[in-house]
């Protein structure tokens, strides 16, 4: 995974509440098994007509809205487990989803896939997305380390858990953790006493 510690970009604006995972990415396209071209049907029912053409008024086929910070409304990646949620997301070439609600599965998957789901509070999404709106052009900064978001004036900090923000800002999965501890591990089981 690519390492992820400091963001600065635009958003892409997207208030809607209960977006699951089957509008993220419908299942008639979960037949592939690498996490290639997933970016491409990445809300597919609502970017495009039943004959492909585009629909001009979704955000994500409107010039004018880009970058690799999605802002979406509360309760984002809920119903079923998917994991190609997160590959369609990063695929596309979002980093971070931000949200006031994220469905816990959709988390875990979204952090292991090496996307920042950025959880704020409700106020805070609502002054988010007027500031989206007031100037789409609007730079984020995201410090992964520090655990901070600014945007504009505003500034908060986020919750991330200490093991996963590791992961993230050197672009760990799981296994890649573990090889990195490894000499820790070897002398944890040399220095072992085993009792019977």
């Amino acid at each position: 995974m690519k390492k992820l510690n400091r963001i600065v970009s635009t958003a892409v604006p997207l208030p809607i509440e209960d977006i699951d995972t089957d509008q993220i990415i419908p299942a008639r396209f979960l037949k592939a098994v690498s996490k290639e071209g997933f970016g491409q049907n990445l809300f597919r029912d609502w970017r495009y007509h039943n004959d492909g053409t585009l629909i001009s008024d979704f955000v994500l086929n409107n010039d004018t809205f880009n970058g690799q910070i999605l802002v979406a409304g509360r309760n984002f990646g809920c119903g079923s487990s998917r994991e190609h949620a997160a590959w369609s997301l990063a695929d596309y070439g979002f980093s971070v989803v931000i949200s006031s609600f994220f469905a816990d599965i959709f988390r875990g998957n979204a952090l292991n896939n090496g996307i920042l789901p950025l959880q704020v509070g409700q106020d805070v999404l609502h002054q988010i997305f007027a500031i989206i709106e007031k100037d789409h052009r609007t730079i984020f900064e995201i410090n992964v380390d520090e655990q901070k978001l600014k945007v504009g004036d505003m500034q908060v900090t986020f919750d991330l858990d200490p093991y996963k923000k590791v992961c993230l800002i050197n672009g760990y999965d799981d296994i890649d953790y573990l090889l990195s501890i490894k000499d820790d591990i070897e002398s944890f089981e040399k220095n072992r006493v085993f009792t019977l």
